[in-house]
């Protein structure tokens, strides 16, 4: 028997996306929901509960209330939602950090899907610490910027269908610097200070890049740009998505890179002194529904 695949909250932009990288696939079952009932809670339990793996595309309230209305030990569980991203309960889904994050996921019950931007800073970020580089109370400072999809549907209908004179440029934005990624971030890094971070949009539909940014002379044996470089690479190495370019940066970085794909590329920048470490990918592919597929697949052994 396929396994049979439930999206609750399939209008939702993430929704969409894992939809349409769902659809066409003959290895498993997908069930849909009536258009009518898809606010139908027994509905919505009916499927919730019939289903090997449900993904979860809802706001947080609806994905913690969505968890409720499993009554099996068979139903297994991605949320795309920030519910549960830093509940020990809840295996955190980014395969690539260590094998033992990989094997986790394979046979975890529930799985918190990461987050668009934390994705690339704690892809960055998480080795540097693991290897002993970089200590845990290091003042992390990060930026990162996005096209305007991962607003959801009410940025996407405002930039495509009612966009003002302000939107033609990047704009800054959680200025209170207390964005919901920063708890994930710091829960999965183990930074015992809070980074200050700072997201941008664009007025462009897909892609982002998220920038780290460090002193050398403050990290553990005081690496080079260079030494940085190498070192990523050694982490990621035989992992399929993640890629570290092999030069340092030099010219420009489109944020627009490996859109419609599940891949990210990290890329070093700077030298002896000072280095900035860059990962681009899709927002709503690495960053969202591909890696939620990817968890899938990793869950179901497929």
């Amino acid at each position: 028997m396929k396994p049979r695949i439930f999206i609750d909250g399939q209008e939702g932009t993430t929704g969409i996306q894992i939809y349409d990288r769902l659809g066409n696939r003959d290895d498993i079952e997908l069930m849909l929901i009536d258009e009518g009932k898809r606010k139908d809670t027994a509905e919505r339990a009916k499927l919730l509960n019939a289903a090997d793996i449900a993904f979860l595309c809802l706001p947080d309230a609806a994905a913690k209330e969505a968890v409720t209305l499993i009554k099996n030990d068979n139903t297994r569980v991605i949320d795309a939602s920030t519910a549960h991203r830093t509940d020990p309960n809840w295996v955190y889904g980014f395969p690539e950090l260590s094998k033992a994050h990989r094997d986790r996921i394979a046979t975890a019950k529930r799985v918190a899907n990461p987050g668009c931007h934390a994705s690339g800073i704690i892809a960055a970020t998480y080795p540097l610490i693991i290897m002993g580089i970089m200590p845990k109370d290091y003042p992390l400072t990060c930026f990162s910027l996005t096209g305007y999809s991962g607003g959801g549907k009410t940025m996407i209908n405002a930039y495509e269908q009612a966009k003002t004179d302000e939107m033609q440029s990047p704009r800054i934005y959680g200025l209170d610097l207390a964005h919901k990624h920063i708890p994930e971030i710091v829960y999965i890094t183990g930074l015992t200070r809070t980074p200050v971070f700072c997201p941008v949009v664009d007025d462009y539909y897909a892609g982002m890049a998220t920038t780290i940014s460090m002193h050398n002379y403050m990290l553990n044996g005081k690496p080079s740009a260079k030494t940085l470089r190498e070192r990523l690479a050694e982490y990621y190495v035989s992992e399929r998505f993640i890629n570290v370019t092999d030069e340092l940066g030099s010219g420009t970085l489109e944020s627009n890179w490996g859109v419609g794909t599940n891949d990210m590329e990290l890329t070093v920048s700077g030298n002896d002194d000072l280095s900035i470490i860059t990962a681009r990918f899709d927002n709503l592919g690495k960053g969202a529904s591909g890696a939620a597929v990817q968890n899938m697949e990793l869950m179901l052994n497929i």
